[in-house]
């Protein structure tokens, strides 16, 4: 499985910082965020529900 940005689509298997959370409001699906759209609080949208966060 490829992890990817859900912001920006970028791969972050070989990245350092990248970060993988649990849905802030559903927690059926992973958020997975790159550091690049995290330093720049890039939208993300939970694929599940349609939560939105920055």
């Amino acid at each position: 499985m490829t992890l990817r940005c859900v912001s920006c689509g970028k791969r972050v298997e070989n990245e350092s910082y990248w970060v993988r959370f649990p849905c802030p409001d559903c927690g059926k699906d992973d958020i997975i965020r790159c550091e690049r759209c995290r330093k720049l609080v890039n939208k993300y949208k939970c694929s599940k529900c349609g939560f939105e966060g920055p």
